[in-house]
């Protein structure tokens, strides 16, 4: 029997994009739910687990790479977004499928690479699929569309956490590999294969593919940084974005390690899983209609005061109980049920006040976006949040283990209240503002630059006295990671966008110390050249340690001297 195409009609564009957006949840509920939870049954410490769901969620923050990619290279054979969706797909399954062959925890590391490697091709899926639903879906179907889709996300989030959970006492964990891909290509042959997209024409040519490639990232480089620093909306939304939304420990690796040292079995974290889950999602959808009546920022700002309570209220009563330290699964010692509880109840509130303010945030940042780069600018916040999700993950998993729960619960309910500050900054630019950029871009630009120089300058007396900084040592890594990986990204664009004013010289300093920079997260496995024996490339790293973020802060404070009104809307 031949299966329809689904694209050929509006039920069935509705429920394609509804079943594509299930295998990009399906993974993530897998990876941050059930995984997570097995790996804290075999005794692997919160900081392993949160550098593993951080990097669960890095190549998101990285997807507007890959839309270039998207579309240049096409298929005139299978359809040009077709073809992409098709493939990532069967890469997702054969990523998950070679995980049986790994042994657990002693393979975490190299666990952890593959599962990046399937994440990265599912955000080149999730780039495929946006790109096909922006191309198909009519005028009048895509707020409908786009509903459906976030809930695709949700149902397979729960398939992929709860679902599994619920099999693993029938099937095993590592049999569970192979029902997550397995549903992956049940979506592949039964959505995927039978579309029908139109024709397009291949490229030619694999060279000047990637040339024209790389031209539309420099582009979108260009376009972002612009739009950035065009207004005082767009910049505070730069800071917005890298910030948590809220207290965030809940809806991370933190709640399936506290649920397995409290005794819960799969069975119970899946069905915690699943209400938090259903909670969550009706929560999305009365928090867009109480918006539509009461305004986004005040519905926005009370959401995220309010998941900070959930949070505050289990650190209480953690405390009140002496459960302060992480323990080790089965260690027989007894578990109070009220933790239990106040666990289920956390949770559960908090999942809903996240409901609340999640579809919200969006609408906000469409606020301060540029109509004109609307594209560009938009995917480059919700980037950057991606961003800011894998930092939190890595932070909290190593804070847990330097200062116990309570704290760091506490740390995370105050953290999260600083975007805050940023909420009435966050307005609509006037409409002569949005050609190029206000009076104000170029000071915004000078003073990035200044403020990321020093930040890199500072890094070289914190990696001298590490040492002395104790059980913050490794929170304090984090942070410059993401230093770092601002720091290149603004090189790389305002060197594109400076253009002849920036100076050869200066224009290849940013292209050399750019991927040096995001190489520096390579230095947390320093360690391992010593151990092996290897002490002249130790002593090579420690040194690039020390020069690379030494030149990196002087680049940027001499780009921070350079003339940004470029940056500046041409007068009439």
């Amino acid at each position: 029997m031949r299966l329809p195409n689904l694209l050929g009609t509006k039920n069935g564009r509705l429920s394609a994009f509804f079943f594509l957006y299930m295998t990009e949840g399906i993974p993530l509920g897998f990876a941050a739910t059930a995984v997570a939870t097995q790996l804290r049954r075999m005794g692997v410490g919160p900081a392993e687990i949160g550098a593993f769901v951080a990097a669960f969620y890095l190549p998101w923050a990285f997807k507007w790479a890959f839309g270039p990619l998207v579309d240049v290279f096409r298929s005139e054979r299978f359809g040009h977004r077709r073809a992409w969706i098709m493939g990532t797909q069967v890469m997702m399954a054969a990523t998950l499928a070679v995980l049986i062959f790994l042994k657990l925890p002693e393979q975490l590391a190299l666990f952890t690479a593959i599962l990046l490697l399937h994440n990265t091709f599912a955000a080149m899926q999730d780039v495929a699929i946006d790109s096909l639903a922006c191309n198909v879906l009519h005028e009048d179907e895509r707020g409908l569309a786009n509903g459906l889709m976030f809930a695709g996300a949700a149902v397979g989030q729960a398939v992929g956490g709860s679902g599994v959970l619920f099999l693993m006492a029938y099937i095993g964990f590592q049999s569970s590999f192979i029902f997550v891909a397995l549903c992956i290509l049940a979506v592949t042959g039964l959505v995927v294969l039978p579309m029908k997209e139109a024709l397009v024409q291949a490229t030619a040519k694999t060279g000047s593919g990637l040339r024209h490639a790389a031209g539309e990232m420099r582009d979108f480089a260009m376009a972002a940084f612009r739009a950035f620093l065009g207004t005082k909306g767009a910049y505070a939304g730069v800071f917005f974005a890298l910030l948590p939304a809220g207290a965030m420990s809940l809806s991370l690796a933190l709640q399936s390690n506290l649920s397995v040292e409290l005794g819960l079995n799969d069975d119970q974290v899946a069905w915690l899983q699943l209400f938090s889950t259903i909670s969550s999602a009706v929560a999305m959808v009365i928090g867009g209609l109480l918006s539509d009546h009461l305004g986004r920022r005040r519905v926005l700002s009370v959401s995220i005061v309010l998941m900070s309570l959930p949070v505050l209220y289990l650190m209480m009563v953690l405390q009140q109980h002496g459960y302060v330290m992480p323990r080790q699964p089965g260690s027989g010692s007894t578990v109070a049920p009220a933790l239990v509880t106040a666990l289920w109840v956390a949770i559960i509130a908090f999942n809903i006040f996240m409901g609340l303010m999640y579809g919200v945030r969006s609408a906000l940042f469409m606020d301060v976006t540029n109509p004109r780069v609307a594209a560009t600018q938009f995917t480059a916040y919700m980037a950057l949040m991606n961003l800011a999700i894998a930092y939190t993950a890595t932070w909290q998993g190593l804070a847990i283990e330097a200062w116990g729960y309570p704290l760091t619960l506490a740390v995370d309910a105050i953290f999260g209240l600083a975007c805050l500050a940023l909420m009435p900054l966050m307005k609509k630019a006037a409409s002569d503002s949005l050609q190029a950029g206000d009076a104000f871009a170029g000071q915004r630009a000078s003073r990035s630059a200044f403020g990321l120089g020093l930040l890199c300058l500072s890094w070289l007396p914190f990696w001298a006295f590490r040492a002395d900084t104790g059980a913050a040592q490794a929170i304090f890594n984090t942070f410059f990671t993401l230093v770092f990986v601002v720091a290149a990204l603004f090189m790389l664009a305002g060197r594109e966008v400076l253009g002849a004013q920036a100076g050869a010289p200066l224009r290849r300093a940013c292209a050399w110390l750019s991927p040096l920079l995001l190489a520096l997260y390579l230095r947390r496995f320093l360690d391992g050249p010593a151990a092996a024996g290897q002490p002249l490339l130790t002593a090579l790293s420690e040194a690039l340690i020390y020069a690379v973020p030494l030149l990196a802060g002087l680049v940027l404070l001499l780009m921070a001297r350079r003339n940004w009104s470029i940056l500046l809307a041409p007068k009439a």
